[in-house]
């Protein structure tokens, strides 16, 4: 299994010495994904969540909690939530460092001090990513500092292009950094920035919102579980566990206004050779695409893909966007060819790698610049 290394987990510091001190919620940084500002904090659980920061100055630290949903001390023990973190570069699927948030009120040194003190620049930003997603944990950032003589600045706002993503362990890249399709998954090989929504992102420059949770389905989830509360239900969530649905999501409070949203559920509608009905499938699937026209608007665009687990889940979801009753709702089918069954295109769990997460990229892109209008990009797919 590859090794990931860990630098500067937590640094226990008070943030009173410093020049400037901002609040999280502080309009000079930028966050994109689902989140709830209360007070001062902000706070988020799905996966792939980031956030930019712009600075002058030595250091930059993060005061910041880890809560677990898990009700068990034995669960909550093997919950641990990740962040891949980028500084002066765009986000790309190799991070500059990796940090795990795992207590209450901690203050963590974002950025390596040898590299701020060595580097030549005045002006540095940062990105911070939830690598892991939900179930790993809940964070609530509370603030951020510099040093005597730093300060910040406006972050890059949220681009105008914009893609949400709505799915399951793929979308989430789960077990995407193991070696090994036959390994267990670890928290620790889950990687959001080496999944196809970032791969693809990327690609045509724009941000993204991730709306995904591990063996969740549209009208069955993997292996049974959790009857009667599937994917439709979890996506009006602002937190991807809170299935009480208290915080409900508001689209029309949030500033992701996406181009297209790219659902890919179905794989999991099938697990250990059971499926749904086609009626409740097709019900469950509706419903969850009413949802997004709820959020966006009548004639927002909905790509539905195919999985390549079961032949029949193909014939389903073809005839379910054929006869869709709302309008620019889109098919695509991702077939047994395209990728291989085997270590090189596949992680822990039987899950994609981050080859295998590219060859999907390359399925959808034509898909998404066709009905963005965006265009294919003089670039390749990393």
């Amino acid at each position: 299994m590859k090794k990931i290394l860990f630098l500067a987990v937590a640094i226990l510091l008070t943030m009173s010495s410093f020049a400037e001190t901002i609040p999280a919620n502080d309009a000079r940084v930028t966050y994109v994904g689902r989140t709830l500002v209360e007070g001062t904090d902000v706070s988020f659980d799905w996966t792939g969540v980031y956030f930019r920061i712009a600075f002058s100055g030595k250091s930059l630290t993060m005061r910041v909690s880890d809560t677990k949903w898990d009700d068990t001390p034995e669960m909550a023990a093997t919950r641990h939530n990740y962040f891949n973190i980028w500084i002066d570069a765009p986000m790309s699927a190799e991070p500059h460092r990796i940090i795990e948030v795992a207590s209450t009120d901690t203050v963590i040194e974002l950025i390596d001090p040898n590299y701020l003190k060595n580097s030549k620049q005045k002006f540095h930003t940062v990105v911070v990513q939830k690598r892991t997603e939900g179930e790993q944990g809940k964070t609530t950032v509370h603030a951020f500092a510099t040093d005597a003589k730093g300060m910040f600045y406006q972050a890059e706002p949220i681009r105008k292009r914009q893609l949400e993503f709505i799915g399951a362990s793929y979308d989430c890249g789960y077990g995407v950094d193991d070696t090994s399709r036959f390994a267990k998954f670890t928290p620790e090989t889950e990687n959001a920035s080496r999944s196809f929504p970032a791969i693809i992102s990327r690609y045509f420059g724009a941000d993204y919102v991730v709306v995904a949770h591990s063996g969740m389905g549209a009208a069955r989830n993997y292996n049974s579980k959790f009857a009667g509360y599937h994917m439709p239900d979890r996506y009006l969530q602002t937190f991807d566990m809170d299935s009480t649905q208290l915080t409900r999501w508001n689209a029309e409070e949030s500033d992701i206004r996406p181009a297209l949203t790219c659902i890919y559920l179905g794989g999991n509608d099938f697990s250990v050779s059971l499926q749904p009905s086609y009626e409740n499938f097709r019900d469950g699937y509706y419903r969850l695409i009413r949802y997004i026209k709820d959020n966006y608007g009548e004639n927002h665009p909905v790509l539905c893909v195919s999985s390549k687990a079961h032949s029949t889940l193909l014939d389903y979801m073809r005839d379910m966007v054929k006869f869709c009753p709302m309008p620019n709702v889109y098919f695509m089918a991702c077939c047994p060819a395209l990728h291989l069954s085997t270590d090189e295109d596949l992680g822990a769990a039987m899950h994609p790698n981050y080859i295998g997460h590219q060859k999907f990229s390359y399925a959808y892109i034509p898909y998404i610049a066709t009905i963005t209008g965006w265009g294919l990009q003089d670039m390749p797919v990393k």
